[in-house]
């Protein structure tokens, strides 16, 4: 996701471009894999952005409900976010180097179904990571 696709979705979605959310949208599209809000944090500090705490993680949240980038519950039960197109998507997420890989609906449709009829249950959203070790990980040759 760039900066420009970051801040168009802000404009569509009716929000204004701040500078500070342009910043933080060009932090957010710098970043390769997953991150935490203190990432941005730490990034915007060493760019010396001027950018605070309360503005990057108030800026992250609204990305997050514009679906611009996506809450992931990690192994440690801690979280980050990943960067990612705002259309229904799941993510494989490498615990190696942190890159998170989109993959597409790929028949959950059917078994989710299979489940709401088991369980007589109306299900109105999901959500599926898988953690494992990418392929350049796997060689040794992850960033």
């Amino acid at each position: 996701m760039t900066t420009d696709a970051l801040v168009a979705s802000l404009e569509r979605a009716g929000h204004r471009v701040t500078t500070p959310r342009r910043v933080v949208a060009q932090l957010v599209a710098g970043r390769e894999g997953h991150f935490t809000a203190s990432d941005l944090v730490d990034d915007a500090r060493r760019r010396h952005t001027g950018i605070g705490r309360a503005t990057a993680f108030r800026t992250l949240e609204l990305f997050t409900e514009l679906g611009l980038v996506e809450r992931v519950d990690l192994p440690s039960g801690s979280h980050a976010y990943v960067a990612c197109d705002p259309a229904h998507h799941h993510h494989a997420i490498c615990t190696g180097c942190g890159r998170a890989l989109d993959v597409a609906e790929s028949g959950l449709g059917p078994a989710l179904d299979g489940i709401a009829r088991r369980l007589d249950f109306q299900i109105t959203s999901h959500r599926l990571e898988v953690f494992g070790v990418c392929a350049a990980c796997r060689r040794g040759a992850a960033r």
